[in-house]
């Protein structure tokens, strides 16, 4: 068992924090039962290290420590000071794993031929991003895409907020909006701008068909060029007194709308 909260592996995966880590090592940090059991199940040949106090080897035996063990993966028992060493979340829950970063292209999601897309611009709240991958993903979307100046995805606030999906849906990052789109209608793909002034209500929108949602950040929205670059800027009505919707929610109310068609 792993009791050295001073050791060179604990520093080193308490490093993943930290985006220049990440970036140099190629590898994120996945915390808690649901995002690790998912990055056993669908990315097993990218997990690295596990890491488990004895109370989540026994809880979680059959859906994280068993599946992993028979994989092959690297399990190790560590204390639950260590594991709070390395994890970046208030109350660790038991588990963490080290995943390497995958690199997902447009040019890879395109060839998938996708009908349904959603296309973050500028967004750099976490827990905003990371809850609109975990909507993506429930709501059958192929991909999300993110912009060069939106949050980085692989930070721990983000992957919390996905709670796995991450590990289920491509996230393509670091693209040109303006050109993402122009390249999505090359492909047939409509793009729609979700704004709060938009002249057709989301029951107005048409859904069918291959289409992207672009998003912009809660505090400004998207700029007039992006809006004007799209066929079609959408609202979501609000029928009682709040003032609007976090882009989060409005999010999950337009993937869901489109997932109704």
């Amino acid at each position: 068992m792993l009791t050295n909260v001073r050791s060179d592996r604990v520093a080193a995966v308490r490093g993943l924090r930290q985006r220049p880590v990440r970036e140099r090592t190629g590898r994120f940090l996945v915390e808690g039962p649901q995002g690790v059991r998912e990055a056993v199940r669908y990315a097993t040949e990218r997990v690295h290290d596990l890491y488990l106090t004895e109370a989540a080897a026994q809880r979680y035996a059959v859906d994280i420590a068993q599946p992993a063990l028979a994989a092959g993966l690297r399990v190790h028992s560590v204390s639950e000071q260590v594991l709070a060493a390395m994890c970046d979340a208030q109350t660790p829950q038991g588990v963490a794993a080290v995943v390497e970063v995958a690199h997902p292209t447009l040019e890879a999601v395109l060839a998938a031929k996708p009908t349904r897309l959603v296309l973050l611009h500028e967004v750099r709240d976490p827990g905003n991003a990371g809850t609109v991958i975990r909507a993506a993903d429930a709501a059958g979307f192929d991909a999300v895409l993110l912009s060069a100046s939106s949050v980085d995805v692989t930070a721990p606030k983000v992957v919390r907020s996905t709670a796995g999906s991450i590990f289920h849906v491509p996230v393509v990052t670091a693209l040109q909006t303006p050109a993402t789109l122009e390249v999505l209608r090359a492909h047939g793909i409509r793009s729609l701008a979700a704004d709060g002034a938009g002249p057709v209500t989301l029951g107005e929108a048409d859904l069918s068909g291959a289409h992207v949602w672009l998003f912009g950040t809660e505090a400004t929205g998207l700029p007039d060029g992006l809006r004007d670059a799209c066929d079609t800027v959408v609202t979501v009505p609000i029928h009682g007194k709040a003032e609007s919707l976090n882009l989060a929610m409005a999010a999950t109310v337009c993937l869901y709308a489109s997932a109704g068609v």
